[in-house]
């Protein structure tokens, strides 16, 4: 078994959307963190719910959107690879998500960095929807 806290079945996490959830980093701040299908093993990846290009939740509670096998950000519609975390197209062209290492075994998705700790499933209880998207894109 991983060294490090389960966060949830590889099953709850949905194959067009994610999994969201909150971890302290290493200075103690609540971060959201989504997990997300990768066709690669392990099968899931983590990043932290960030558009590196502008501040702004990919997953706002509902699931990030996730169109053409792409992680969308709702801002702009840049597309990240779940995979890499890499985007080449739109305005975070060039930029890569923050990753966050899990690992899977026997089905369940374990938080294995050390720079981070689990908190609690969902996102932070801030009460804040975040900022708002002036995208045009529909999904």
């Amino acid at each position: 078994m991983p060294t490090g806290t389960r966060i949830a079945a590889v099953d709850d996490v949905p194959e067009r959307g994610s999994y969201l959830f909150t971890a302290s980093d290493r200075h103690s701040e609540d971060t959201e963190v989504i997990l997300v299908r990768c066709e690669e093993a392990p099968g899931v990846r983590a990043w932290v719910n960030v558009c590196p290009h502008e501040f702004q939740r990919l997953d706002r509670g509902r699931g990030a959107a996730v169109r053409d096998e792409g992680i969308v950000c709702p801002k702009h519609g840049s597309m990240f690879d779940p995979c890499s975390g890499d985007c080449d197209n739109g305005e975070a062209s060039g930029t890569t998500l923050p990753d966050v290492a899990v690992a899977v075994e026997d089905g369940d998705v374990f938080l294995v960095d050390d720079g981070y700790t689990f908190r609690h499933e969902g996102g932070e209880e801030d009460g804040d929807d975040g900022p708002s998207s002036t995208s045009h894109i529909g999904f």
